[in-house]
């Protein structure tokens, strides 16, 4: 099944497993090159705003992320065409990291949830009747309905400062650079959908 992906969601998961993997090999080294380092750190520098979003924390991490890149990536990528849609993800990744460092940033953040949970709003704003099933709960759920409440969980989260060690507002982010994104392609009138 996995060659059947379109051409870009591929090539997306193909580069963070093979980054993970560099990362596994390299360790600290990578992390302190590529990570997303806070502005005062002195570890900072302008390329991580990018390269954060293809290292991953562990196994677990990296599962999960390229898990929904797999399951709702094709989709986004069938409708928009490969150039559009590697275009959003990195403007989603982007909008994550901005988010991050102007809210949040006290340790470096690694991962490509930004993106992801942009991927998951155009995916709910295109296909909002779609399906999901949860796997715990096992509830099914229109799209729309599951990035709300992801969506509410991880402000929830973010505010309350609970799961210190997930970066929630890069999550936000990764949602409102996803939704800026398509409205100023449909203020432009790029695509009719």
């Amino acid at each position: 099944m996995f060659p059947s992906l379109p051409p870009a969601t591929r090539a997306l998961i193909l580069v963070n497993v093979g980054v993970f993997l560099l990362q596994q090999l390299f360790g600290t080294r990578f992390d302190q090159l590529f990570a997303l380092w806070p502005l005062g750190s002195g570890l900072f520098h302008p390329w991580q705003v990018l390269t954060y979003a293809f290292l991953h924390g562990n196994i677990t991490h990296i599962f999960v992320n390229m898990f929904a890149l797999f399951m709702f990536g094709g989709a986004l990528e069938s409708l928009w065409g490969p150039r559009r849609f590697v275009i959003y993800y990195l403007v989603c990744t982007l909008a994550a990291a901005l988010t991050q460092l102007a809210i949040a940033a006290q340790e470096p953040t690694v991962g490509a949830s930004g993106g992801i949970f942009g991927v998951l709003l155009a995916f709910a704003w295109y296909f909002p009747r779609q399906r999901i099933l949860l796997l715990f709960p096992p509830i099914p759920m229109p799209a729309w309905l599951f990035v709300t409440l992801y969506a509410l969980l991880e402000l929830y989260f973010g505010v309350s400062g609970r799961q210190q060690d997930v970066a929630h507002f890069a999550h936000l982010g990764g949602l409102l650079g996803g939704a800026l994104c398509i409205l100023y392609w449909r203020a432009r009138r790029r695509f009719g959908h």
